[in-house]
């Protein structure tokens, strides 16, 4: 099957979705299929070996340039080819390229209003691209940002259209009014251009389905599933250490971790336990590493605490091999939770609050403690059950280690996306979801 899988970039940083696309287009690939993964606004930055292509549409910096500066609609495409560089772009998105929803409401309004809107003159590189590439079979749409896309694509390819759904909400809820408002209205309005939708999770498929109005019958649900290539047990070296893997920003939770932390240590007097922390880390949200670490030195916890930096995939092992257990307690419905899954490959029990994906993924598994959201005090009860018994700490571990490669394996969840095309270029019939109030 020759596939298109469009990807969007994240400035530079590593982003769940972009290693989830990455991983699926890798499996896609080793079974034989054609996969071209094209990558919109900046080069992805996976980590593990990116198979994007090298060239990026809908650049970042053309984008911005056009939205902001008419005279840049009507540049010549020669001219555009010096910004649309993956190299440019790549050098600069760190830096210049926010992926913040408070500052780009007009740039994704634009963006949905598609070929009637600014940006029309990106519309007419993607139809030029398209015309030299050999015609897929189907076209997947990595989130409902993106649902533009599938009007100008199924015309030029007359193939089935899918879009994924994985946390695009959250990007949504970001952005002020009237952006929010206007930015739904457009996305249901394209609803019907896209053949199918897939959610990452079964908690998620009817929450976005109410969401954008998708009937039930075109939602599909493949699973997340990560490459465990890798991925040996955790070891444990008589150091309790309380784990923290995803960026550090107010939406993931690390403060509430924190507080949690601080709770959980009035129980465990001189026992030798840590809580250490990576992930991804924006300037702007430095302030908040700096609240985090200023409520550990107020409990005389702050030598406790290690910030250890972005990481790559060997580094990600290496962190989460030396945990004992491990917690990102978001105070919203998470729909991923991808580290669970990195965390669980290696044998690491988690301790979550019960919402979205994450009771789905835990239950599924076996392999951690729910306790209620938002409440530091639950979420210091699970982390001291954990620490109190070794035994059960060790069965957990073991469930998470057995569950996360039956349910969450990159094979799995290409499987299931390939039922999805499948269906969809042989015109089968697939069962619908089932909505409950």
């Amino acid at each position: 099957m020759r596939i298109l899988s469009v990807t969007a970039g994240a400035a530079g940083m590593y982003c769940g979705s972009c290693l989830r696309d990455n991983a699926l287009a890798t499996e896609l690939m080793a079974r034989g299929h054609d996969v071209t993964l094209l990558p919109l606004y900046t080069p992805t930055n996976p980590d593990e070996p990116n198979v994007s292509r090298n060239r990026v549409l809908f650049g970042g910096i053309s984008i911005y340039l056009q939205q902001h500066l008419a005279l840049f609609r009507k540049t010549p495409r020669l001219l555009d080819r010096l910004w649309d560089s993956p190299a440019v772009i790549g050098a600069l998105a760190a830096r210049s390229i926010s992926t913040d929803p408070k500052l780009l409401g007009d740039l994704t309004i634009s963006m949905l209003e598609g070929e009637d809107g600014v940006l029309r003159k990106e519309f007419n590189k993607l139809r030029a691209w398209l015309a030299d590439e050999p015609p897929p079979d189907v076209v997947n749409l990595p989130n409902s940002l993106l649902i533009s896309l599938a009007r100008p694509l199924a015309e030029a390819l007359n193939c089935p259209i899918t879009c994924t759904l994985q946390g695009e909400e959250l990007f949504l809820d970001g952005l002020v009014e009237p952006y929010r408002t206007k930015a739904l209205t457009l996305i249901r309005r394209q609803v019907r251009d896209v053949d199918r939708f897939i959610a990452v999770s079964e908690w998620y498929a009817p929450f976005m389905a109410r969401l954008l109005g998708v009937a039930p019958e075109r939602m599909s649900v493949v699973p997340l599933g990560i490459n465990m290539q890798g991925y040996e047990r955790a070891q444990d070296d008589g150091v309790f250490r309380v784990g923290y893997f995803a960026r550090i920003a107010p939406e993931k939770g690390l403060l509430g971790l924190a507080q949690a932390y601080v709770r959980f240590r009035q129980r465990t007097g001189n026992a030798r336990i840590r809580l250490e922390a990576a992930g991804y880390l924006s300037a702007a949200h430095k302030p908040y590493l700096d609240e985090v670490t200023n409520v550990l030195q107020a409990a005389g916890l702050g030598g406790e605490f290690t910030y250890h930096g972005a990481i790559d995939r060997t580094g990600k092992i290496r962190f989460l091999r030396t945990l004992s257990v491990l917690s990102v307690p978001t105070p919203y419905d998470e729909p991923k939770g991808v580290f669970l899954l990195e965390a669980m490959a290696v044998g690491v029990p988690v301790v979550q609050p019960r919402r979205g994906s994450f009771t789905e993924v835990v239950e599924n598994t076996g392999g951690g403690i729910l306790v209620a959201p938002d409440d530091p005090s639950a979420l210091a009860d699970g982390l001291n059950a954990l620490w109190k018994d070794p035994d059960r700490r060790r069965a957990l571990a073991a469930l998470a280690f057995d569950g996360v490669r039956e349910h969450y394996s990159v094979q799995r969840s290409a499987d299931a996306q390939l039922n999805v095309f499948q269906a969809l270029t042989t015109r089968v019939p697939q069962p619908g979801l089932v909505l409950t109030k």
